[in-house]
């Protein structure tokens, strides 16, 4: 296993070893000891199972209080992957960074306390897989708009997205910044 480089101080980029021969493939999708090996301490409570078509778009995530860090992968098809940063006074605040997620490759992306999280699905129909620190918790679920013009994601061009309700009608990031938690520490 090995981690790929990220813009983004703070997320990873894994890529896991599978084994592939003509019958399929075989892979450890998590192994704690490997995943603190790279610096992935947190011990993950929850995993969660969404299965999306064509165009949905889900986010941009992120639980307040003391946060919940995500280990996320794309058990079938392909979406595109999306962190913000929401991290008070981080160089980088507002700033995002994409990653393709697939069936093929089985990259994993964590994500760590103090980044939103949201996907949009390319391929039509998408299994994503992934593991929280924390256990959902309706009343410190928070999110900001996926389209926020300020953020500004770059979300695939011709592809007719579908967000939830509540994603459609989520406040833009600068509206909800002086109520995060997350702070920057250098």
């Amino acid at each position: 296993m090995r981690v790929l480089e990220t813009r983004l101080d703070g997320p990873l980029l894994i890529e896991p070893i599978t084994h592939r021969d003509e019958r399929g493939f075989f892979q450890e999708s998590f192994r704690a000891e490997a995943y603190v090996e790279l610096g992935i301490a947190e011990q993950f409570v929850q995993d969660n199972h969404s299965r999306s078509g064509r165009g949905v778009v889900r986010g941009m995530h992120f639980a307040i209080g003391a946060g919940a860090s995500k280990l996320v992968r794309c058990a079938r098809g392909e979406i595109l992957d999306v962190l913000v940063d929401v991290r008070r006074d981080s160089p980088t605040f507002g700033e995002w960074e994409v990653f393709e997620l697939d069936d093929q490759s089985l990259r994993q992306v964590y994500v760590p306390v103090g980044f939103a999280h949201g996907f949009c699905v390319l391929s039509a129909m998408a299994d994503v897989l992934y593991k929280q620190s924390t256990y959902y918790d309706p009343a410190i679920e928070r999110g900001f708009a996926y389209d926020d013009p300020d953020v500004a994601i770059s979300w695939p061009v011709g592809l007719e997205l579908l967000p939830s309700p509540r994603d459609a009608a989520a406040p833009r990031l600068r509206d909800v910044r002086d109520e995060l938690p997350f702070r920057f520490e250098a």
